[in-house]
C-alpha cells in the first residue's frame, strides 16, 4: 500500500500540496487519505486528480476539513464505470409503446368521439390522438434528453430515457426514467444535471399550453349526470396566469372580470380545489392543453426539493449536507396536503421517507456554485412555487355535492406510486459497487 501511496502522492503533487498520509482509516481500511492544500481552484484541480488516481486504479473524494483547515483526498481501490452498459433497443422498444399508450389516451380525449364508442374503436383510430401526444411526448422527450446531454456533457455513464407505457386516462405514460451509473462530479455538475430535465420541459411546456388554451372554449360547468364523471384539472399560480392571459378571466371562477379582493378568493378556490361548480365558469381544454399542462404538473412533482428529487439535486448543489434540514418539513407538509387536499400525497411522502431522505454527497465536494449558476438554482425553486399544484386532480361524480376541501379523488395516485417506486428503485441501483470499489464508499460520505 505504501507504493500505491507514493505513486498517487506522485501523481497530484503538482496540484495538491500533501502535508500527511495516512495508510487506511477505522471506516476504510484499505484507503488511502492524503490532507494538505489545493495548489489550484478545486473545480480545476479535482479533474486532473481524479483522473491521474484512476490510471493508478484508484478513485478520489474531494473534501475540506474545517477543523483543521486541510483539504483532504481520499483514495479508495477501484474505479467508477465510464460507459453505459444499457441496451438501446430496449429504450426505442419502450418509447414507440409510450407513443402508442399516448394516442390511445389522447383519442379518448378527442371531441370526434362518437358517443358509445368502446376501446376497439380507439384503436382503430388511434390518429386522432395525435394532437395529444405529440405535444406530450414532445415535453416529456425534452425533460429526459435535458438529463441525458447534461450527463453526457460531464461525460457520467448515463442511459436513454426508459419511458414507461399506461394506457389508461389521463396521460397514457407514467414518465420516464434514465439510469446514471457513478457519483456526480461536483456541486455544480449536481445542479447541471439535476435542472436540465425540468428546464427543458418547462421551456416546451409553457407554449404548448398556450397554444392547447387558445384552442379551448370557456363554458359554463355543471355537475354530471347520474352514473358519469367529470375529471378537472389542478391549478398552478402559473396556469391560472395563462388562463387569465388568454381568457381575462380567473378560471375556473365566477367568469367575472377579476378584480381585488374578490379576484384572491376566486385564486385561492381554484389553487385549493374549492371553486364551485354550479355558476361556475371554467375552460374546457383541448387535448394540447392537456398535454401542456401534464408538462407544468410533471415539472411540478420532479422538482419537489428533497431527496434525490430533480429539486433535491437543486437544493443540494445550494445548500450541500443542510438540504436535510429540510426533509422532515416537506414530508410533514406533504402529509398535512394528503389529509386536506390530495391523498396522492401521502405516497410521494411515504416515498421520500422510505428512499430519499438523504442526498449523496458528490466525489468532490469542496467545489461550490458560482454566481451565475446560484441563479439558476434559485430560478428553477421559483419555477417550482410557480407550477406547484396542491390539487393535481379531481373526479367529480354525478351525484356527488360541490367539492370542498380534501375531496380530491386519488386518480393519479396508482401512477404515481407504480412510477415513483419504479424511480427509487432505479436511482438507488445508480450507487452499486462496481470494479472493486467498495460499497461503504459508493455514498460518497467523507
Amino acid at each position: 500500500m505504501q507504493r500505491v501511496a507514493d505513486e498517487i502522492e506522485h501523481a497530484v503533487g503538482h496540484l495538491f500540496t500533501v502535508q500527511d498520509v495516512t495508510l487506511g482509516i477505522p471506516e476504510q481500511p484499505d484507503a488511502i487519505r492524503l490532507r494538505g492544500h489545493l495548489n489550484v481552484p478545486s473545480h480545476q484541480a479535482y479533474p486532473q486528480i481524479a483522473e491521474s488516481v484512476r490510471k493508478i486504479g484508484y478513485t478520489t473524494t474531494l473534501r475540506h476539513d474545517s477543523e483543521s483547515g486541510l483539504d483532504v483526498l481520499l483514495a479508495v481501490p477501484g474505479v467508477l464505470p465510464q460507459k453505459s452498459d444499457a441496451r438501446p433497443w430496449v429504450n426505442i422498444v419502450l418509447y414507440v409503446l409510450t407513443v402508442l399508450s399516448t394516442l390511445f389516451v389522447g383519442a379518448s380525449w378527442s371531441d370526434q368521439v362518437p358517443a358509445g364508442a368502446d376501446e376497439l374503436w380507439l384503436l382503430q383510430h388511434l390518429w386522432l390522438g395525435w394532437p395529444f401526444a405529440l405535444s406530450l411526448m414532445t415535453i416529456l422527450t425534452g425533460h429526459e434528453l435535458g438529463h441525458y446531454f447534461a450527463g453526457r456533457y460531464y461525460k457520467v455513464p448515463v442511459s436513454l430515457p426508459y419511458f414507461i407505457p399506461w394506457p389508461i386516462p389521463p396521460l397514457g405514460t407514467m414518465g420516464a426514467v434514465i439510469v446514471m451509473k457513478g457519483q456526480s462530479i461536483n456541486r455544480r455538475q449536481v445542479l447541471t444535471v439535476g435542472a436540465a430535465g425540468p428546464l427543458a420541459g418547462f421551456v416546451l411546456a409553457v407554449p404548448i399550453l398556450i397554444l392547447g388554451l387558445s384552442l379551448s372554449t370557456v363554458e359554463p360547468m355543471s355537475l354530471p349526470g347520474p352514473g358519469s364523471m367529470v375529471m378537472l384539472e389542478g391549478n398552478s399560480l402559473l396556469y391560472l396566469l395563462l388562463k387569465l392571459a388568454v381568457f381575462g378571466k380567473i378560471l375556473p371562477g365566477s367568469g367575472l372580470d377579476p378584480a381585488f379582493p374578490a379576484a384572491t378568493k376566486e385564486i385561492v378556490a381554484a389553487l385549493f380545489g374549492a371553486a364551485p361548480i354550479v355558476g361556475g365558469y371554467d375552460v374546457i381544454i383541448h387535448p394540447v392543453a392537456l398535454a401542456g399542462w401534464a408538462g407544468l404538473l410533471v415539472t411540478a412533482l420532479n422538482l419537489l426539493p428533497v431527496g434525490q428529487l430533480d429539486g433535491g439535486h437543486v437544493m443540494y448543489s445550494l445548500l450541500g449536507k443542510r438540504a436535510r434540514l429540510f426533509t422532515w418539513p416537506i414530508v410533514i407538509l406533504l402529509v398535512l396536503m394528503g389529509i386536506f387536499f390530495w391523498s396522492g400525497w401521502f405516497l410521494w411522502a411515504g416515498l421520500i421517507f422510505l428512499f430519499g431522505r438523504s442526498h449523496p454527497a458528490p466525489l468532490d465536494d469542496v467545489t461550490r456554485l458560482g454566481p451565475a449558476q446560484k441563479v439558476i438554482a434559485v430560478l428553477v425553486l421559483i419555477i417550482f412555487l410557480l407550477v406547484f399544484t396542491p390539487v393535481p386532480l379531481q373526479v367529480i361524480a354525478g351525484e356527488s355535492s360541490l367539492p370542498e376541501f380534501g375531496q380530491a379523488a386519488n386518480c393519479l395516485g396508482l401512477p404515481a406510486l407504480v412510477l415513483g417506486i419504479t424511480f427509487w428503485l432505479i436511482r438507488r441501483m445508480r450507487g452499486k459497487p462496481s470494479n472493486g470499489i467498495p460499497s461503504r464508499h459508493r455514498s460518497g460520505r467523507g
